[in-house]
């Protein structure tokens, strides 16, 4: 219940909530004496809005990733190439003139070369020769070349009738220059006498 305070013409009035009033009480008049000026007294009223204290709150911004190291890694591998053999040529005077035999089959060889590759990031960006080296050796191919001169025959006989100023049949009693051994076929004119029987058959005896 609120109180009532009269103290020189000021009324104090508190009530309840705990706040507190002041006016000015006007007394009765009196005739006799003055009253005297006025007196006003202001009260401040508290005021019900928190006062903010606290500190402002800085945000810090997330730093930008940075860029990462490329990879770089170097690495050796092998490849493999042929090598072409070389052919030489020998002559073989009991071959005919003309002919060829190959002697000897040439076979390419193998070498092998070393690089060295760098890679950035698991890409080739370089390659290097760094050693060559041959692993197997390539196989000379010989080829053999004829060199006895080629046996004319007479075109009157089947066999080969040397041509010459005469020919007897081999094993025989002619003397030559020239033998043929027998049988041979004749197929024109026998001009060597060689078909004693006359049956078309030379050097069958």
């Amino acid at each position: 219940m609120g109180k009532v305070l009269l103290a020189a013409g000021v009324v104090a009035l508190m009530c309840c909530g705990g706040g507190l009033g002041i006016g000015l009480l006007a007394p009765s008049p009196e005739p006799a004496s003055d009253p005297g000026p006025a007196v006003s007294i202001a009260v401040s009223e508290p005021t019900s809005e928190p006062t903010d204290t606290s500190a402002p709150v800085e945000t810090s911004q997330p730093a930008s990733p940075a860029s990462p190291t490329p990879q770089v890694e170097k690495r050796k591998v092998t490849e493999t190439r042929s090598v072409p053999y070389s052919r030489r040529t020998v002559r073989d005077p009991t071959m005919t003139e003309g002919t060829r035999q190959v002697r000897v089959r040439g076979v390419p060889g193998v070498k092998t070369l070393t690089y060295e590759i760098t890679l950035v990031d698991g890409k080739q960006t370089d390659k290097r020769l760094v050693g060559e080296k041959v692993t197997k050796r390539p196989v000379t191919e010989v080829v053999a070349v004829g060199t006895k001169p080629k046996r004319q025959c007479d075109p009157n006989y089947s066999g080969c009738v040397p041509i010459a100023s005469d020919v007897d049949c081999a094993g025989g009693s002619g003397d030559g220059p020239a033998y043929v051994a027998g049988p041979v076929e004749v197929i024109g004119t026998d001009v060597y006498r060689l078909d004693r029987d006359g049956d078309g058959i030379a050097c069958d005896e």
